[in-house]
């Protein structure tokens, strides 16, 4: 076999087999090796392609989970109006007129089906508002109380309490909720007293749902007591609230930001 030995440029030396035949054979081989060595690469490449896609759409529903499970967090009270959340409702119709976020339809349709079971009879009395039905039902209020003599200074504030200010409204969100004993509809203090309301109160966090306006927490949330409004914060924060036995407020400060109590317990004092 007849060999020449060529030196490159970098004068280290490469050796050339120059015989014909045998070149053919060398070729042949290491086509089909070289062959399947590409193949072997293209299919490991398509297998770290799929291995990243199954990873990026892993990524892609972990952080729409975080959001979303955060969008049903987002704080409306006297401090936080909707505008400042930017939070957009994604509302479906819930019956009699009625609409909800659609994330919290499913749960509430659940809650009301098992309380029933449970030998009770829960109604939903009002869910999402729009803006100007949160403007009548205020502007509403602060008449009834001039009417019945409070100043027209004192008037406003004392309405706030009760039905809140337009674009402070948790009814604005889709996720809050009234619930009442049908055969009592009364919004007072009394409502806590049917078996409807006694159940909800005891079983309402399985469902997403917390009781909003507890005894003896207006300093913090800025509304008065109410035994009938619920608001949806998805099941896993509405276990830990329950099981903490705080106010959204007080929650959201514990794990995500101090100024969620902070700032309502400043301005509630300046009130």
């Amino acid at each position: 076999m007849l060999q020449a030995q060529i030196i490159d440029a970098d004068f280290y030396p490469v050796v050339v087999d120059t015989h014909p035949a045998a070149r053919r054979r060398r070729t042949g081989r290491g086509s089909h090796a070289a062959a399947k060595r590409r193949s072997g690469t293209r299919t490991a490449v398509l297998l770290l392609c799929g291995v990243l896609a199954a990873l990026l759409a892993l990524r892609v529903a972990l952080w729409a989970n975080k959001r979303n499970e955060a969008e049903l967090l987002t704080l409306v009270n006297p401090w936080n109006s909707m505008e400042y959340t930017g939070f957009v409702p994604k509302l479906v119709e819930f019956g009699d007129g009625l609409q909800v976020d659609e994330r919290c339809a499913e749960d509430l349709r659940l809650l009301l089906d098992d309380c029933a079971a449970a030998g009770h009879q829960p109604l939903v009395c009002s869910a999402y508002r729009s803006r100007e039905t949160q403007e009548q039902l205020y502007q509403d209020k602060v008449e009834r109380l001039l009417a019945a003599g409070y100043d027209s200074r004192e008037a406003p504030a004392l309405a706030a309490l009760e039905v809140a200010r337009p674009g402070t409204s948790e009814h604005e969100l889709g996720l809050a909720v009234d619930l009442v004993d049908a055969g009592h509809q009364a919004l007072d203090q009394s409502q806590e007293n049917t078996g409807t309301q006694r159940w909800l109160m005891e079983n309402a966090w399985q469902y997403g749902f917390i009781l909003r306006y507890p005894q003896g927490a207006s300093g913090i949330t800025g509304i008065v007591y109410e035994p009938w409004h619920y608001r949806y914060v998805g099941r896993t924060a509405a276990q830990q609230i329950h099981q903490l036995d705080l106010t959204l407020e007080e929650y959201l400060s514990m794990f995500y930001s101090e100024e969620a109590v902070v700032v309502a317990e400043k301005k509630a004092l300046c009130q």
